[in-house]
């Protein structure tokens, strides 16, 4: 949204230790605040005594509200309640709860649900027609494994086991990412649209974020190139030493570098929003998410942990019920498939599995890139006041002519 004031980065945020510049509420002008002298005559001290229950007494009026009464139930604030946030968009302009962030991706793609389940379905489909093909006609057989083998042979058949596998999932793995590129950057403009209560259609949403598809995709690679940097230094060393120790560091070493691959995904997994609607460069925005993310990187763990958690249950919901299906048409039956030796899948089975591949990629696509925009704008909230901002570019009554540093 390079058109609203509030995506910028701020050249000096309160995230930086500097506190200035945040508007803090006028002293009242009208005499109902508590500011003021008091009077030179005072009434006389009163009796405490203990408050009875209302209606306790024949005719006895309701107590007044205040002090001694009952909180009232008329529609202020009052002393003991928070004043409610506006809300021109899927989300409350305050910092926002686990519940609010998910709810808010759910109602995106509800309330822009023809935008968002149009590119996310065009985009399966033809992902997954791609990896079908290429499953179909350019993989190699996969390679057998004796389980009588021991020994050297054990090790030689698993790894060049291991190795047919990864190069199996190599091009469903680009595929992928290519496919999660463009619905990423389509839909984070969508999700900041969607926060300020403003509509996106599909041209919309794609003419602005089509200048920043090859920065993202910079982005990706470089954040894949990390990872798998990282496996082959903790691999490395035990497949050089070989044996049953080798077979150990390697073990010890991929754990190390798992963790590390985390926590750096973590770290950097606000750098996608930031790139897309603060118009960062790459490392710029990989900066800008470590930011965002210091001192709260247990919680957005555990947010985005959750968000997987959830698409892996929606997975299985829909990917069991297709399995079986296509396993029922393609072979005599599951039993059949279950005693037979071979991998070799028929068009069948490999159509079926994709339609449910799709159903669950239009599904769970939007919901994690909507996810993830909004932890970013939750995180700008809490350290750099963004709800100001936002609340000035959505056009809320009161915020015109707040200052801003």
């Amino acid at each position: 949204m390079n058109d609203s004031p509030g995506w910028a980065s701020p050249g000096s945020a309160p995230s930086d230790g500097q506190e200035t510049g945040i508007p803090r509420p006028s002293s009242p002008v009208d005499g109902s605040g508590p500011g003021g002298q008091w009077s030179p005559a005072q009434p006389p001290p009163g009796q405490w005594s203990p408050p009875s229950a209302p209606g306790s007494g024949p005719g006895a009026p309701p107590p007044a509200p205040g002090w001694g009464g009952m909180p009232s139930q008329g529609p202020g604030p009052g002393w003991g309640r928070q004043p409610m946030a506006a809300k021109p968009g899927v989300i409350p302009l305050r910092p926002l709860g686990v519940g609010e962030i998910l709810d808010g991706a759910v109602s995106t793609m509800r309330a822009h649900w023809r935008t968002v389940l149009g590119i996310s379905l065009t985009v399966s489909v033809i992902s997954e027609i791609a990896v079908i093909l290429v499953q179909r006609y350019l993989l190699p057989e996969a390679k057998s494994v004796d389980p009588n083998a021991v020994g050297a042979e054990a090790i030689r058949q698993a790894a060049d086991s291991a190795q047919s596998t990864l190069l199996a999932n190599a091009p469903a793995t680009l595929i992928s990412m290519i496919a999660t590129l463009f619905i990423t950057s389509v839909l984070t403009v969508v999700i900041s649209r969607s926060v300020l209560g403003r509509k996106s259609t599909l041209s919309d949403a794609w003419t602005e974020a089509r200048p920043r598809l090859l920065p993202l995709l910079g982005l990706t690679l470089l954040m894949s190139l990390m990872s798998a940097a990282l496996m082959v230094v903790g691999l490395l060393p035990g497949m050089l030493l070989g044996g049953g120790a080798g077979i150990a560091l390697a073990f010890v070493g991929f754990i190390a570098a798992c963790v590390v691959v985390v926590w750096l995904m973590v770290r950097f997994a606000l750098a996608a929003p930031a790139l897309m609607l603060e118009r960062q460069s790459v490392l710029t925005s990989l900066r800008r998410s470590a930011k965002l993310v210091k001192g709260t990187w247990w919680r957005t763990f555990g947010i985005l942990a959750l968000t997987y958690l959830l698409v892996i249950v929606v997975a299985l919901i829909i990917v069991i019920p297709f399995g079986i299906i296509a396993v029922t048409v393609d072979s005599d039956g599951l039993s059949e498939f279950l005693n037979s030796s071979s991998t070799d899948f028929g068009w069948p089975f490999l159509i079926i599995t994709g339609v449910g591949e799709v159903i669950i990629s239009t599904l769970t696509y939007p919901f994690t890139a909507g996810v993830i925009a909004l932890l970013y704008v939750d995180q700008r909230i809490r350290r750099e006041a963004l709800d100001l901002d936002l609340a000035r570019a959505a056009g809320v009554p009161g915020y015109d002519d707040t200052p801003r540093s």
